[in-house]
């Protein structure tokens, strides 16, 4: 594996590894022990890979399982916005790698890449404090051979389309979009231009969605995000709800 010229330039390294337990949990260890990063911790194969709300990620060789490690990526009040922010780094890699489908890609709220409605990527933003900074891994995993079957939700991979893509490839281009992203970010300062481009190829936006809370279910309208990245839920009595954090079920139609 190995980054994009312009990611060596700007002084990011790479740590890759055949087999590592994961990536993120690699990227957060060596943050505690003094890394500062931007690092990117990659790997063939994980055997603990996780995804949000601890579910198993399952990792099997061919598909990319890559994490960046960044210190003190924003002010507190905005590392929230980093999951849009890698998000749509992780969109701009796909498309670039297969053109062909860019218009099939969609963003579901609030991090995951979807082709064609059903699952290509997940993101996994960490951050710890250490030592009175912030130590932030940004996971991602990418189906590009192949993905898994039986889950409450549909998964895919490039490979159902005929894409051959390496996650070594995929890995490049990533390591260069994000240091597009982040700068347009900066650190906050333009997540109003992220979060109006993230709703451009956002999945769901004016359709019925469901969410899912550690306590309740909600259906409504998807209307929007807030400036702070809530989605903003029209509940059916015409109360306008914002979610922080839940796990969004979207119906087919809001793909197209």
């Amino acid at each position: 594996m190995q980054l994009h010229p312009d990611a060596e330039r700007s002084g990011v390294r790479l740590i890759a590894y055949d087999t590592v337990g994961s990536t993120n949990a690699e990227a957060l260890a060596r943050g505690r022990a003094g890394e500062r990063g931007p690092l990117w911790i990659a790997a063939a194969r994980q055997t603990a890979g996780r995804g949000r709300r601890g579910n198993a990620w399952v990792s099997e060789p061919g598909n990319l399982y890559a994490s960046m490690l960044l210190t003190d990526a924003a002010p507190a009040a905005h590392l929230p916005e980093l999951c849009f922010v890698v998000a749509l780094t992780v969109r701009d890699a796909a498309c670039m790698v297969a053109p062909q489908l860019a218009s099939r890609m969609k963003l579901k709220w609030p991090n995951d890449l979807l082709l064609d409605g059903a699952k290509l990527a997940g993101i996994l933003i960490e951050a710890e404090s250490v030592g009175g900074k912030t130590i932030t891994a940004a996971g991602i995993g990418v189906n590009c051979v192949h993905h898994p079957i039986g889950l409450a939700y549909t998964a895919t991979s490039l490979s159902v389309y005929g894409e051959s893509v390496s996650p070594e490839s995929l890995l490049t281009e990533l390591s260069r979009t994000v240091l597009a992203r982040l700068t347009q970010w900066d650190r906050g300062a333009g997540f109003a231009a992220i979060r109006a481009e993230w709703l451009t190829h956002a999945a769901g936006v004016g359709s019925d969605i469901q969410v899912r809370l550690p306590d309740r279910e909600l259906t409504g309208t998807f209307e929007s995000l807030d400036p702070a990245g809530r989605l903003m839920l029209r509940l059916p009595g015409g109360a306008l709800e914002a979610i922080t954090a839940g796990e969004v079920f979207t119906p087919a139609r809001a793909y197209a």
